[in-house]
């Protein structure tokens, strides 16, 4: 299997990275102030709270302890993540491309197989915004927060195997 982003050349790689990778910090910058008002005692870690709710009961719940403005600050949100989807995924990808170089077996296999799992994650996000929307938007009843929280536990689980497995890529030696 080969990485998606191979086709990028090498000497692009790394300044793309960066870019992308400034661009990741900044957008999640911008949505630390947006998640403030989410933190409530039903959404004790905010909007991921939400996504991971999986229930009507828990997300109605979630959505009673904000106010107007959590949930103004809630929809832009869901919309603002529609920008970061490619940012996050193309640095993550990135990241795993420029850590597998030169390493071959399990590592090299496993980073091109994550570095289209990074890709994959703004699917599940993408999916996972479109039913918390329906759930702000029409109501909370089934199958939006089960859907909303089984593309968000699949996104995370692609986004921190892959972060761990890039990082992981810095200890390991070229072969």
């Amino acid at each position: 299997m080969n990485h998606p982003l191979e086709i990028i050349p090498q000497n692009l790689r790394k300044p793309m990275f960066f870019v992308f990778l400034a661009l990741t910090v900044l957008i999640f910058g911008i949505f630390r102030p947006l998640d403030r008002p989410l933190r409530t005692d039903a959404a004790p870690i905010g909007i991921v709270s939400f996504e991971l709710a999986g229930n009507p009961n828990t997300s109605q719940a979630i959505i009673d302890s904000w106010d107007a403005h959590a949930w103004l600050y809630a929809s832009f949100g869901l919309g603002f993540d529609y920008l970061f989807m490619p940012v996050y995924a193309l640095a993550l990808s990135l990241g795993l491309l420029l850590a597998m170089n030169g390493k071959t077996g399990w590592y090299a296999s496993a980073s091109a197989w994550l570095g289209w799992g990074a890709l994959a994650a703004p699917l599940f996000d993408a999916v996972e915004n479109f039913a918390l929307w329906k759930e702000l938007t029409v109501g909370v009843f089934s199958p939006y927060p089960q859907l909303a929280a089984f593309c968000a536990s699949v996104k995370f689980t692609l986004l921190i195997v892959g972060l761990v497995t890039a990082l992981a890529g810095g200890f390991l030696k070229k072969k």
